[in-house]
């Protein structure tokens, strides 16, 4: 096991420097000039040099990029072009936001998916197989945005049953202690807080989760219909006992592995794939940060967000490949 997981670490660096390599080359390649655009248009020839230089622009790229992994072994990730501020730190202060997000996503996805791929499964060709099975098809094929400007439009703007967007309503800030509204409105005990907070969470929760609800439903239906047919299975149905006793015990333990693969790389791809969810609802996470970062050419930014978000994708299989041998011990022998 030990062994393993140091294999996992080392590829964890050579996927850190492939994102870096990427990222940094495409971030040059972007057309426009970094120091035109902070100045504005009207800066001079020399202002305009000395923030090159300043900045470090005036270098061949693969300097810049050496000096950049110089900074980064050392914890240094550059500094905000537009903030001012280390990197990391503008990166650890909107990830909390992305985290709430994801996990309130998941929560959702993984609480609503599994029972309903086994309650399909073992009512599978019945009506309600069908309905389930149709809205996943939807709910796979569904563009995330398209979704999200639909819920605004419904219950936002025309029913006024939900806010808009943000995190809480204007002048109603929770004491910041994680960063996520919810869990600070909750530590501070101001129950209009904590609703106020839910409710704001509420339409970016079910957009997110669109996507891997469907998914681990439908992942979940197919294997547990495989587990159905073992003979082990087969044999306990025969003994009389009861199908809950038979489906927890039998059935979703020979099918867990599968099941909870889909829903780690789940959370990895969420953590990833907040950008349109928080563009739309105006949340300040890390994907609006990484947006805003691109279209101001925030390099330092830009790079420490996608070498943070690559960390904690590799981290996320990493613990998912461990937990395997909790599932099944025979795969711990192994």
């Amino acid at each position: 096991m030990a062994q393993y997981v140091a294999h996992r670490l080392i590829q964890l660096v050579i996927v850190l420097f492939g994102v870096s390599v990427v990222v940094f080359v495409t971030m040059h390649l972007l057309p426009g000039d970094v120091a035109q655009l902070l100045l504005g248009d009207h800066a001079t020839a020399e202002q305009l040099v000395r923030l090159r230089t300043q900045l470090g622009l005036d270098q061949p790229v693969w300097v810049q990029y050496l000096r950049f992994v110089e900074d980064a072994t050392g914890g240094d990730l550059g500094t905000s072009i537009q903030s001012g501020h280390p990197a990391m730190k503008d990166v650890l202060t909107a990830f909390p936001v992305t985290l709430q997000l994801t996990l309130f996503s998941l929560a959702l996805a993984s609480l609503a998916g599994v029972p309903l791929g086994v309650l399909t499964a073992m009512r599978q060709g019945s009506r309600f197989d069908g309905v389930v099975m149709t809205l996943t098809l939807f709910g796979v094929s569904m563009p995330i945005f398209w979704l999200g400007l639909m819920l605004l439009v419904l219950f936002a703007a025309a029913l006024g049953w939900l806010p808009v967007g943000g995190l809480m309503p204007v002048g109603l800030d929770p004491p910041r202690v994680t960063g996520m509204s919810v869990f600070d409105s909750l530590w501070s005990g101001n129950e209009r807080m904590v609703v106020a907070s839910l409710r704001h969470m509420l339409l970016p929760t079910v957009t997110l989760a669109s996507v891997p609800l469907a998914l681990i439903t439908r992942i979940t239906r197919a294997e547990v219909m495989a587990a159905a047919t073992l003979d082990h299975v087969r044999t306990a149905r025969a003994k009389g006992l009861d199908t809950a006793r038979v489906v927890l015990r039998h059935i979703l333990r020979n099918a867990a592995i599968p099941i909870v693969t889909v829903i780690g790389l789940q959370l990895g791809l969420l953590l990833s794939g907040a950008v349109l969810t928080e563009t739309i609802y105006s949340l300040p996470g890390l994907g609006r940060l990484m947006v805003d970062s691109i279209l101001s050419r925030d390099y330092p930014v830009v790079q420490a967000g996608a070498m943070f978000i690559a960390t904690l994708f590799v981290l996320v299989n990493l613990l998912v490949d461990l937990s395997y041998a909790a599932l099944d011990p025979r795969i711990s022998r192994a």
